[in-house]
């Protein structure tokens, strides 16, 4: 175990060394790959704050429970009850037939009304659900629809729909753009390589006549590609959190103006992580097919 340490260290080291022997060129790569990923990085943190900035607009989505008009108290009480032991809501309210009414006649239709002989209006219970997902909604909207003395229930989840819809097709976009620059990033890694391993055949080839094995001659390749896409992870990451930063005061500004308060949020610490792992792995993939394309004549492929 000690000795197989060692030898990633070496290797390690070597690698580090070759990308300090060439500063121009290290940076030109890190930039190509941070900036690359940055794209797919950005735009996948923009639609986990355009989703909060929406729902700050919205507000929380609600089902509205209507009560048959001629249900007694102790059967809303008994609606009452169920609605508390329910786990998927976050909470409820109850408004009374005479609130209800009293709330229209403030609104303007105190005329209208006033010529009635009695409340055509019924008890109703307002709810929001625990969780955004149109799935829930459906589910609850149908058992309460089958509660005794429920008349009527109705979803505010329309627009929860179009934003998840919406949000899925952004996400989807950001995927396929993610792997289309991946495949280019493994592109550039593999090209890098390349050229390292033709500017070092003389050097492979004494190893090998020294007794140098195939994972010995091959290590430091890794850790060069790993690194370099490492590098350009790092690039990205203070490229989004740059955009972030500049962004910041003005969309703060722009939320006020529709009375919301709104901060653009930058990476978290576990989005941060899958960036610099996502660039590691992309620049190890691409030294990986490169090794093993362009060291086959040394049989080490």
């Amino acid at each position: 175990m000690i000795h197989w340490l060692y030898l990633h260290w070496r290797a390690f080291a070597q690698a580090v060394g070759r990308l300090a022997a060439q500063p121009l060129g290290t940076l030109l790569s890190a930039l190509v790959v941070g900036i690359a990923l940055s794209l797919p990085a950005g735009g996948y943190l923009l639609l986990d704050n355009v989703a909060g900035l929406a729902k700050g607009f919205s507000g929380a989505p609600e089902i509205s429970v209507f009560m048959a008009p001629d249900a007694s108290t102790d059967e809303v009480r008994a609606i009452d009850g169920r609605l508390k032991a329910e786990a998927r809501l976050a909470r409820y309210r109850f408004v009374p037939r005479d609130t209800a009414l009293a709330q229209l006649e403030k609104s303007g239709l105190g005329d209208v009304l006033g010529g009635l002989q009695a409340n055509p209006l019924p008890d109703a219970f307002v709810l929001v659900p625990a969780g955004n997902e149109p799935e829930l909604f459906q589910a609850l909207a149908g058992e309460l629809r089958t509660w005794p003395r429920v008349a009527h229930v109705q979803l505010d989840s329309a627009w929860v729909e179009r934003l998840h819809a919406l949000l899925g097709l952004g996400r989807s976009a950001v995927l396929v753009l993610a792997a289309l620059l991946g495949v280019a990033l493994v592109i550039v890694t593999f090209n890098t390589i390349r050229l390292q391993i033709l500017t070092q055949r003389a050097e492979i080839g004494v190893s090998r006549l020294l007794g140098a094995t195939d994972p010995f001659i091959r290590r430091p390749f890794y850790w060069f590609g790993s690194l370099q896409g490492l590098l350009g992870g790092l690039v990205a990451l203070g490229t989004v959190w740059g955009v972030v930063l500049a962004l910041r005061a003005p969309v703060a500004g722009l939320a006020q103006t529709y009375g919301t308060l709104f901060q653009l949020a930058g990476p978290q610490a576990a989005e941060s992580a899958a960036i610099l792992g996502f660039a590691a792995f992309l620049g190890w993939l691409g030294s990986a097919i490169s090794v093993r394309r362009h060291l086959a004549g040394e049989s080490i492929g």
